[in-house]
């Protein structure tokens, strides 16, 4: 048996990321990982314990201390904190708004990367985030950046009932020092503005599909 697969899906906020990745883990029975879901942990966790988000060097020591374990719940990956998988709690407005600062602190990235990595552990892995084909898996051949128009975006996150900026998020995740998004090197590149979410997930499957018979 060989080593698990990895298909990273990164891109944009609103690209379609976490709807593609679960649909592509269901159809080709991968498990799936949602990395934002980790930050939104820590963020969570931090608010908490009542850690300031502009005090880096606190952030970095609670990412250090906080007793951490990932778990395979029905094919979702999870990362509970105490034992707990504070799901609901790390959608909040709250923890959203969270989020930006504790992702930009280097030793989180870093304590990030070794924790998804982790996750192979349990087999053949779609992955969605903004990092995965750049920094967290950049040895994987599967790499898809999904993208679309920013009003295409934006008026996807009103449906969802979410006010956000999605020009100001975009620019601070490419600008950020650690681990910026970036389009992978080798990744397929794919503009879904006028795509649903089947057609997207449809096209990688078949692609990955593809790929690995000829590869057999």
């Amino acid at each position: 048996m060989g080593k698990p697969i990895v298909i990273a899906l990164d891109g944009t906020s609103a690209s379609g990321k976490s709807t593609n990745a679960k649909l592509i883990a269901k159809a080709l029975d991968y498990a799936y990982v949602d990395t934002g879901a980790m930050y939104r942990s820590l963020a969570w966790h931090c608010l908490k314990k009542g850690v300031k988000l502009e005090n880096v060097k606190a952030i970095a020591s609670l990412c250090r201390r906080w007793k951490t374990e990932l778990r395979n719940d029905d094919g979702d990956i999870h990362l509970y904190v105490n034992g707990y998988f504070p799901e609901k709690e790390i959608r909040t407005a709250e923890t959203s708004a969270a989020v930006p600062s504790v992702a930009a602190v280097p030793a989180v990235r870093k304590w990030m990367k070794a924790k998804q990595r982790e996750c192979v552990q349990f087999g053949n892995l779609v992955m969605e985030g903004r990092d995965i084909g750049s920094n967290i898996f950049p040895e994987t051949d599967f790499k898809f950046y999904l993208e679309a128009a920013l009003d295409v975006r934006t008026k996807r996150r009103a449906a969802d009932g979410v006010d956000e900026n999605l020009a100001e998020r975009d620019k601070r995740d490419s600008q950020r020092a650690a681990a910026p998004l970036m389009i992978p090197l080798g990744a397929r590149v794919i503009n879904n503005s006028k795509m649903t979410a089947e057609e997207t997930s449809t096209l990688i499957i078949n692609e990955v599909r593809e790929r690995l018979e000829e590869a057999e």
